[in-house]
């Protein structure tokens, strides 16, 4: 009789801890209230698969010549001229991404981003010091996308590598839906 005492007895409190632990009413010790309430990214325009830029199109303002896609998936694109090391241009897509954010990278890479505005559009531009590499990003509502460049390891630096970059985000936002 002992034990069926103790294991109700035990019982009892396990169900109470259960029922304080899980309780949902209004106890006045409610944490919740205390965090900001998450915020939910309202969709930006569609920018097309690839930005909506043709391969033709990445060819020639790309300067790649004859273009080989390497990737294309739901949020970016890679084109790379013929030959081992060669120049590259990708486009990259983010949902609810801040723009700040990836302006904060490439800072930290040691580069000093210049703000642009596409189309009523604010971002930035940013090359490597030696002309190799630009990143162009353009902000849309919570949403950006980025156009970069790269020279490759054989390439011929520019010394305006975010030309091309400015011509194809300006396809993008003109072609946006």
């Amino acid at each position: 009789m002992r034990r069926i005492t103790s294991a109700i007895a035990v019982g009892a409190a396990v169900v109470g801890l259960l029922t304080a632990c899980g309780s949902g009413g209004d106890s006045g010790n409610d944490t919740s209230s205390m965090r900001p309430p998450m915020k939910v990214a309202a969709l930006g325009p569609f920018v097309g698969e690839c930005g909506n830029v043709t391969d033709q199109e990445i060819a020639t303002i790309g300067g790649l010549g004859q273009v080989t896609q390497v990737y294309k998936n739901a949020v970016g694109c890679n084109w790379q001229g013929p030959g081992l090391g060669s120049s590259s241009v990708t486009f990259a897509s983010y949902r609810g991404s801040p723009l700040g954010r990836e302006k904060a990278w490439v800072t930290a890479q040691g580069r000093n981003p210049e703000t642009v505005d596409v189309g009523g559009h604010p971002g930035f531009q940013d090359a490597t010091p030696d002309g190799t590499i630009c990143d162009f990003a353009v902000q849309l509502g919570d949403d950006f996308f980025e156009w970069s460049t790269s020279s490759g390891a054989f390439g011929t630096p520019s010394p305006t590598p975010c030309d091309k970059n400015r011509k194809l985000a300006e396809l993008t936002v003109q072609r946006m839906k």
